[in-house]
């Protein structure tokens, strides 16, 4: 082999010997007789670097995968010589191979199983095993061999052809018919034989006997002598994790329901007496971990064996199941409630399902009723933040932690089905409680008392939010906990979390104020102040800007008598923040698009003059304006490109806090109602002049774009005359993304006002033909799979442009434009019969 090119294996290789090493994989790949000097070089163990055998094998692994069936007879059987040499060989070194060299002869011989033991090679393990023995390197090669084929076999995340899966399913059942029993045993002899002196080896096994578990007999496994073994791993400290996720496979193995209670009661009965039932806090986390997916695994096998024998009419023996199960509640609890979130998040499930059980009995016992209540006690406790979560910095830990409350709120809605009013009644006593002491109560305990008041809107669901009429016995307990929640001052509470929980409920139970109307104003103070759009934490004042939003929109007509008092507080907040002020805003520009929609909704919804909200949307506005020009001028004569942008992007935002306000208009009429339509052509002709600015155009055309886009819908006709200009200064200089973007907006105009435009798009069509294909025609580099994306999607709008014209009945203007138009016309004709021809596979010939 080429000394000089192997040298680049090594990690720590310069970039060019790397190259050079990857450039001579490719070329053994190819070659005819590569793989034969590697197969050499591992049973005659040649090299001894650690990366040239792993090179090796990975050239061995091209030629079984890609092109085995190119060999001959002869030389396929030196391929499995090759193996069982080098696997022979593991047992006299004095070291054992590297464990990723290990891994990867284990996925050498896997794939020459699944290539030949159908065929060529029937007695593939016991080859395997007579080579092997009980030698502790030959043991462990071949549960590695056993893992790497049950990856090929049976792992879920493989994807395999339809072909690749029967030929799978083959080999299982010939594996089953001819050599699993064998197997089995192997496994239970490496397992008494290495339990006490080699832990590494004895949880190999296991590993190997809980995958294989799901597709062989499960009657070789789940006996007397091997269920025996696995029971007395469970008190061996580095042996009871791998014998918990064994035993767990073995319960999740398919069966007779009362088969499979038999089977769980009597683990069960073992695990009791071992004193496994009994939790202590302090015990082995990583442990405790494995037993509560154990202990979950058989709760819902038991739930799943009650269900078949419920459908199939034993009551007798769904009776003497669900028994069992209730018999495991305690147990549950006990891990449900366990401080480290992992253990109590492995049990959701059996939890969740047991509720599904009670749900659908006619009345519940008195055990049941407090097993439902200590549930709700666990679910309320364990929905706690604890003292280490990181609010202002929040990584992987606090993200685990979103994912489990997620989890406990799933727990919550099944327990509002099984008892709503027992859950209402126990939030409603918590949250009082807290409530009334929150000034010296933890801030954890203060924002989940909020959460669950939060959480109760979803789990007692009713039609379109009236959570506030119908149940009268719900209806005033709510009521009841948001007047206290508004009352009590505890949007005052310093810390982040309370705060924004204080906020995200009193929108979440917005029809709350439609009822107590009178407490609209201390809340909106709330919003205003310190406690919200100006608290110290950018997070509370970004939140709190979108909750104020939807607040004023829900509320609408009863926020008339606030209107300019508001608007007055929340001047400051709309201030567009120049590049070179060097002011640090309270808001973002994202946070300020919400500002200003309020703003706009406020002014629109109010029951004031047209008259007055001209006057009230013009002093909103007007800022905006004046801004935008001097900006403006600003850019014309910016020399530094960073300034550029700086102050391209403030134009952009000011155009988009102009173009958010409108949302509050459906259509033209609501702007004339308003008597608004004077200020947006205002806004236009101030904005239009950026187009024609040679910096910064791309962010420049995309905001006045979005604008145009909204004048159409609330201007209507009154925005026409200024298109042809805007599209005039759009076309220019034009990039595969200005367009993709521009089309759609001539698309909007061309629907919508159809002939009305007729004489625009004669004028525009064209040029704007002219900018596609210019752009089109380009020539691009082979590999540029970004322009080539580029210009494909430019395609499909030019496309949809042509098929919206002929749509609003306008074909007259394609054929009004002469000889020049039907050229990008056949250009058309060719893409769509490729196109066909493509899809249908039919010749046609274009004449």
């Amino acid at each position: 082999m080429d000394e000089q090119a192997l040298l680049g294996l090594n990690p720590n290789a310069d970039a060019d010997f790397r190259q050079r090493a990857l450039a001579y994989f490719e070329q053994l790949k190819i070659s005819q007789d590569a793989w034969q000097v590697c197969a050499e070089a591992l049973a005659q163990s040649i090299y001894s670097d650690d990366h040239i055998k792993f090179f090796c094998f990975q050239v061995l692994e091209h030629q079984i995968k890609f092109k085995y069936s190119e060999l001959t007879e002869v030389q396929q059987q030196l391929i499995r010589e090759t193996l069982i040499t080098w696997l022979q060989a593991q047992m006299l070194n004095p070291q054992p191979e590297k464990t990723f060299i290990r891994n990867k002869a284990a996925q050498v011989f896997a794939l020459l199983f699944v290539t030949e033991y159908l065929t060529k090679w029937p007695k593939f393990f016991f080859d395997i095993l007579s080579v092997v023995d009980l030698n502790p390197r030959g043991v462990d090669m071949y549960l590695r061999i056993l893992m790497a084929i049950d990856a090929e076999l049976v792992d879920r995340d493989v994807v395999h052809t339809s072909e690749e899966a029967r030929r799978n399913t083959l080999l299982k059942d010939t594996m089953r018919e001819q050599c699993i029993p064998s197997l089995v045993e192997s496994w239970y002899q490496i397992l008494q034989n290495y339990q006490y002196n080699n832990s590494e080896l004895t949880c190999q096994c296991l590993e190997v006997v809980g995958a294989y578990v799901s597709w062989i007999d499960l009657n070789l496994i789940a006996n007397e002598r091997f269920i025996n073994m696995l029971l007395g791993h469970m008190s061996v400290e580095v042996l009871r994790e791998e014998a918990c996720d064994c035993l767990f496979e073995i319960v999740n193995k398919g069966m007779d329901p009362i088969d499979k209670t038999k089977l769980v009661e009597s683990l069960c009965q073992v695990l009791q007496s071992a004193g496994l039932f009994s939790i202590d806090q302090e015990d082995d986390v990583d442990f405790l971990a494995r037993f509560s997916k154990l202990v979950n695994g058989m709760g819902q096998a038991l739930i799943a064996s009650w269900t078949k024998l419920i459908k199939n009419g034993d009551m007798k023996s769904a009776q003497d199941t669900l028994q069992a199960i209730e018999a495991k509640v305690a147990l549950m609890l006990q891990l449900l409630i366990h401080e480290d979130d992992d253990i109590s998040s492995n049990i959701i499930g059996f939890c969740y399902d047991y509720l599904h059980i009670l749900k659908q009995l006619s009345a519940l016992s008195d055990q049941q009723k407090a097993n439902v209540e200590a549930i709700m006690l666990a679910v309320m406790k364990k929905l706690t933040y604890d003292e280490e979560y990181n609010f202002e910095n929040e990584g992987e830990d606090e993200a685990m932690f979103v994912e489990y409350r997620k989890q406990l709120k799933l727990l919550l809605d099944r327990l509002a089905q099984v008892s709503p009013e027992l859950l209402l009644a126990s939030v409603r006593r918590v949250f009082n409680t807290t409530l009334q002491n929150w000034q010296t109560t933890r801030f954890m305990e203060v924002e989940v008392a909020i959460r669950l008041l939060y959480m109760l809107a979803e789990a007692l669901p009713v039609s379109h939010g009236a959570h506030f009429s119908g149940d009268v016995t719900k209806a005033t307990a709510l009521q009841d906990m948001m007047r206290t929640l508004v009352t009590s001052g505890v949007s005052a509470y310093q810390h982040t979390s309370v705060t924004l929980e204080f906020f995200e409920t009193v929108v979440r139970y917005e029809k709350f104020f439609a009822v107590e109307p009178q407490h609209i104003p201390a809340v909106l103070m709330a919003f205003l102040d310190h406690r919200g759009l100006r608290h110290t934490s950018p997070k509370v004042r970004s939140r709190t800007a979108y909750l104020f939003s939807r607040f004023v929109k829900s509320l609408n007509k009863q926020m008339n008598p606030f209107i300019e008092d508001v608007l007055n507080r929340i001047q400051d907040l709309m201030e567009l923040s120049p590049p070179e002020n060097g002011y640090q805003a309270l808001l973002s520009s994202d946070d300020q698009l919400f500002i200003y929609e309020t703003a706009g909704v406020l002014i629109v919804n109010s029951e004031y003059s047209a008259e007055r909200k001209q006057v009230l949307m013009r002093n909103l506005l007007t800022p905006l304006m004046e801004k935008f020009k001097v900006l403006l001028e600003k850019l014309m004569m910016a020399q530094d490109e960073d300034r550029q942008m700086a102050l391209a992007d403030c134009l952009n935002h000011a155009v988009g806090f102009a173009s958010r306000t409108s949302k509050a208009f459906s259509n033209k009429q609501t702007v004339k109602q308003c008597g608004c339509s004077e200020v947006y052509l205002d806004c236009l002709q101030t904005f239009l002049p950026a187009l024609s600015c040679p910096l910064q155009k791309e962010v420049l055309r995309s905001g006045v774009r979005t604008f145009l886009h909204r004048m159409i819908i609330c201007l209507e006709e009154e925005v026409l005359p200024f298109i042809p200009s805007a599209s005039e200064h759009m076309l220019k200089d034009c990039e595969a993304k200005d367009l993709q973007e521009f089309i759609p907006l001539i698309n909007q105009i061309t629907a919508k006002f159809k002939t009305q435009v007729s004489p625009f798009l004669q004028q525009m069509f064209m040029p704007l033909l002219h900018a596609i294909f210019e752009v089109l025609l380009l020539p691009a580099e082979e590999n540029d799979q970004s322009a080539a994306l580029e210009k494909q999607m430019l395609r499909r709008s030019y496309f949809a442009f042509l098929q919206t014209v002929t749509g609003s009945g306008m074909s007259e203007v394609i054929a009004n434009q002469g000889e020049t138009s039907q050229k990008y016309l056949r250009f058309v004709q060719k893409r769509a019969i490729l196109k066909l021809k493509h899809v249908f596979q039919v010749s046609i010939y274009i004449k």
